[in-house]
This record gives C-alpha cells, structure tokens and sequence, in this order.
C-alpha cells in the first residue's frame, strides 16, 4: 500500500511551474521638505485620532501635562536608555504621577503591567510622513508591551527621522541591504476595533490614546 503522504509530496516536488517575471511596482518618491514631512506627518497621524505635540528639551513637562490631565497615576519608562535618563532629570518633584523604572523581565511584573500601569513611554526609530506611523525598534530595556499594554502610550520622535515613506525608511535605515529586524513595530494611531456591530472601539488591543512628542531643538535642516 502506497504512502498517501509521500505520494502528494512526490507530485508536488515533480512540478515545474513557469517562471513568473517581477511585477512593475513603481516606487512613490516625494520631493516634501523637512518641515513638510513634518506637517504630513502630523495630518496623518490626527485624521486617526494620534495626538502630536512639538516639543524641545522641555518634553517631560509637556508629558506631564498630558498625562495629568488624562487622570494618570504613573508612568512606566526604561531608566536604562539616554530618554529615561533625560525624563528623571527633569520630571517635577513631589507631584502625584510617579515614575515607574521597567527594570525586571516582563515575565515576573507582567500583573504591574497589565493591571497597575496607567501610560508607558517609548522612543522610536522614526516616522513615515505618508502614513502618520511610527516605527518603534523593541529591546530588553523597552519591551514592546510596554507600548501596547498601557492605556495611554507616549512616543519621543526625533524630526529629523520623519521620511516620506515607508521605503525611503527602508532605504535610510539600510534594511533594504542588512534586511529587516524581526520585531519592529509599526504603529499608527491608538488601538481600535469595530469588531462588534460594526462600532468604532479605541482601547480595545492597546493604548486607547497616543501621544507623540516631536522634538525640534535637535533640528529639521539634517533631515534627508
């Protein structure tokens, strides 16, 4: 009695299909200035409820602000990274919302992530101007449940690291010739869903709201 299994697998392995050429997808270029990424970016990011907010070296106070006016308790960070650093030098001393130091694998706090953890914040690679995305790089200091968990997420970006598209990202960042990370995240907007009767949920997989906040005191005239 013939195997079945190995016989579809010898029929399969006899097949030659023909060679099929590349499709022609032509690539889409934009000659947008640094400041008109800029603008793009931040139209993009609004027209999906994403909140962007132009900051300088004062950005912790400017967080702050947001987060205390959202009700926030505390704010989980990466001490370990040159944002952490800068966010402890400058956060306000004795106010309610305290800094939460991501310290331990999320194996052994994930119940203080998931149930304890009102906001979280992050850096980012960059942005992409078309889309409104951000594209976030997790490591062991910034997991990336530490930007999907809590109910509100907010991102430090760099201005000069808003490309037009997702290719010229690609190309920027060299992952074109050195290949892609595995596990970078795209980002565009809070959570949302409209899984149920067809009603638009945000929070529903993530953060209900995002913030980011685009710093200008580094500058748009080295923006490629």
């Amino acid at each position: 009695m013939s195997d079945p299994r190995a016989a579809i697998l010898s029929r399969l392995r006899a097949r030659h299909p023909a060679a099929r050429p590349l499709p022609e997808n032509p690539v889409r270029r934009f000659d947008w200035s640094p400041q008109e990424r800029l603008s793009r970016f931040r139209e993009a990011l609004a027209a999906v409820r994403g909140e962007v907010v132009l900051v300088d070296e004062d950005w912790p106070l400017r967080l702050f602000a947001w987060l205390r006016a959202r009700g926030a308790n505390n704010l989980r960070y990466a001490p370990a990274t040159e944002l952490g650093q800068e966010l402890e030098q400058a956060w306000p001393d004795g106010e309610a919302i305290r800094l939460m130091p991501h310290r331990e694998p999320v194996e052994t706090c994930r119940q203080e992530l998931f149930a304890n953890t009102d906001a979280g914040l992050t850096g980012c690679l960059g942005a992409i101007a078309e889309t409104g995305s951000l594209v976030l790089w997790p490591s062991v200091q910034e997991p990336r449940l530490l930007s999907l968990v809590p109910p509100l997420h907010a991102v430090v970006l760099d201005a000069r690291n808003i490309r037009s598209t997702f290719h010229e990202f690609l190309v920027a960042e060299d992952w074109v010739g050195q290949g892609l990370p595995t596990n970078a995240l795209l980002i565009t907007g809070p959570s949302k869903s409209a899984d149920i009767e067809q009603t638009l949920a945000y929070g529903v997989h993530g953060p209900k709201e995002l913030l980011v906040l685009v710093r200008q005191d580094l500058g748009l005239a080295g923006g490629a």
